[in-house]
C-alpha cells in the first residue's frame, strides 16, 4: 500500500504530531510503527505565532487563517488508498463522497488518502503515484453559528486579500514566506483563488483553490478546495490540478 505524499512542502508551516517521536524522511512523511503521517518543522508555540495577523485584524480574519490553515496543520493523516464511488470519464474520473456531500473530477491515476476526523475537521487528499509535490486537497472544517454564508469572510477580494496577506512573511528581516496574489473571483456559489508561496531560496509553489460553504444539516461548514504545484512540475501537473478544483461541485 502506497504512502501518501506531503501535502505540503518539507518548509510547511506547522509540524503534524512530535516529529521527535518519528522518522522524517525528505518528502515530509514521518513512520511510527506501521502508519505514515505528514510532519514539518514547526513547534505548537510557532503554530500559534503564525496565526496572528500582522496589523490590526478581526475575529473574521482570524477565523479564516485558522481555518485555511487548518489543511497544513491536519493532524494524522492516514496512508494508502481509500474506496470511492467514481465514474470514469476521459482520463479523468469522478470521486463521489456521499457522505460530505460533494464530487470532484481527478486524474485518472492518480491515488487518494484521507484523514482520521476529529469530528470538526475531515480531509481527503488525492495525488499522483509517482513521487511529486503536486496534488489536490479538500479540507471540510466546521464553522460557528456568526457564519451563516460565504460572504461572512467578506466579498472574494478581500477574503483573498486577508489570506495572502496572513501567509506572507516577505516583509520580515531576514525575509520568511514570500506570499502573492495572483487571481480571485466567484463563480458557481464558491470563491477561487490563486496565489504563490515561496520560501527563500526555494521552488515557487503556485496554490489554486476552491472554497465553499454548505451545511450537514446541524451547522454549516467550509470546504476548502487546493490544488498546489511547484514551478518545475508546472508542464506536467497546472492544467490536471486547475481542471480538478475547478470540477468541485456540492451534490
Amino acid at each position: 500500500m502506497a504512502s501518501i505524499p506531503s501535502l505540503f512542502s518539507d518548509s510547511a508551516l506547522y509540524r503534524v504530531g512530535d516529529s521527535t517521536l518519528l522518522r522524517r524522511n525528505r518528502k515530509g512523511i514521518c513512520k511510527c510503527g506501521n502508519k505514515f503521517v505528514l510532519c514539518s518543522r514547526k513547534s505548537e508555540t510557532e503554530q500559534k505565532q503564525s496565526l496572528q495577523l500582522h496589523g490590526p485584524g478581526t475575529k473574521r480574519r482570524q477565523a479564516l487563517l485558522q481555518i485555511i490553515f487548518g489543511a497544513f496543520s491536519f493532524p494524522s493523516i492516514a496512508v494508502g488508498s481509500v474506496s470511492a464511488d467514481t465514474d470514469v470519464k476521459e482520463d479523468f474520473r469522478i470521486y463521489s463522497d456521499d457522505t460530505n456531500k460533494f464530487k470532484i473530477s481527478i486524474p485518472q491515476d492518480w491515488q487518494v488518502g484521507a484523514g482520521k476526523g476529529d469530528g470538526i475537521r475531515s480531509l481527503t487528499a488525492f495525488y499522483p503515484e509517482e513521487t511529486s509535490s503536486s496534488n489536490v486537497s479538500i479540507l471540510i472544517t466546521g464553522l460557528g453559528a456568526d457564519f451563516t454564508r460565504l460572504e461572512s469572510f467578506g466579498k472574494v477580494d478581500a477574503f483573498a486579500e486577508n489570506l495572502v496577506s496572513g501567509l506572507d512573511r516577505s516583509w520580515q528581516r531576514p525575509p520568511g514566506l514570500a506570499a502573492k496574489l495572483i487571481d480571485s473571483k466567484a463563480s458557481n456559489g464558491l470563491y477561487y483563488i490563486e496565489y504563490s508561496l515561496q520560501n527563500p531560496g526555494e521552488s515557487c509553489r503556485h496554490i489554486f483553490s476552491a472554497i465553499g460553504m454548505a451545511s450537514n444539516g446541524w451547522y454549516n461548514r467550509l470546504y476548502t478546495v487546493t490544488g498546489q504545484y511547484v514551478e518545475e512540475e508546472s508542464e506536467k501537473y497546472r492544467s490536471r490540478i486547475e481542471k480538478s478544483v475547478l470540477s468541485f461541485r456540492f451534490i
